[in-house]
């Protein structure tokens, strides 16, 4: 192993646990987030999504791997066939998410899933919801080159990729925390679900179209729709 590969994989895990923490303190702030303003929107966020994916990808390429390697290339066979699939792929992991995460709350009262994040989120006007679409882009590169193309694709050189994706999905899914239980458990099963795209395509195209489409559909869903009484603030 050389020495900018380990370097790699010691700041890769330091960030890591930088989202970890990111992540518990979200979970301590929601309650009392202010609800006129949107955290996707709030210029601190914005610029510290940007300033991750300059680091994430100073992390590839400290890492050695390459482009290829790390999924930063667009295929050059079926380009429009990952496009679509990702389309399709996004709208059906949406409708999934929705109707399990709909039973979930209705058969435990509430108690594995936590609708902070939805409440704050959620766009109140059609220039927010225009806003909010632009700001998930950034969502979605910075968690796809971290979690997909830095933790599996990095370190495929250390353990299994069955292995890799596994924590890569169980780690997606803690960093999801302030979503409760549900939230954990739904979303890592996605990062997999992700991870094996990557790991099948050999590009982030697909996957992160699909977690891109997957997550505005969501927004979209209830936007539409306005806070259904579960989801609604007590």
């Amino acid at each position: 192993m050389s020495a900018s590969y380990l370097l790699f994989v010691l700041l890769t895990l330091g960030l890591v646990a930088f989202f970890g923490h990111a992540s518990y303190r979200t979970a301590a702030l929601l309650p009392q987030w202010p609800s006129h303003i949107n955290p996707l929107l709030h210029p601190a966020e914005v610029t510290s999504r940007l300033l991750i994916i300059v680091v994430c990808v100073g992390l590839g390429l400290l890492s050695g791997r390459g482009p290829v390697a790390l999924g930063w290339q667009l295929p050059t066979v079926g380009l429009w066939a990952q496009v679509g699939g990702g389309l399709l792929a996004g709208l059906a992991l949406a409708g999934v998410y929705i109707v399990t995460t709909r039973w979930v709350i209705a058969q435990s009262q509430g108690r594995y899933y936590s609708p902070l994040v939805v409440r704050v989120i959620i766009p109140r006007t059609r220039r927010e919801l225009g806003g909010v679409a632009l700001a998930m882009i950034g969502v979605v590169v910075m968690e796809e080159l971290l979690f997909r193309s830095l933790l599996l694709a990095g370190f495929a050189p250390l353990l299994p990729t069955w292995l890799l994706l596994g924590l890569m999905g169980i780690l997606f899914g803690l960093m999801h925390s302030p979503q409760g239980p549900w939230g954990m458990v739904a979303i890592a099963a996605g990062g997999v679900l992700l991870g094996i795209m990557l790991v099948t395509t050999g590009s982030l195209l697909l996957p992160a179209i699909t977690h891109y489409v997957a997550n505005l559909a969501q927004i979209i869903y209830v936007y539409a729709r306005g806070l259904p009484p579960e989801l609604a603030a007590p």
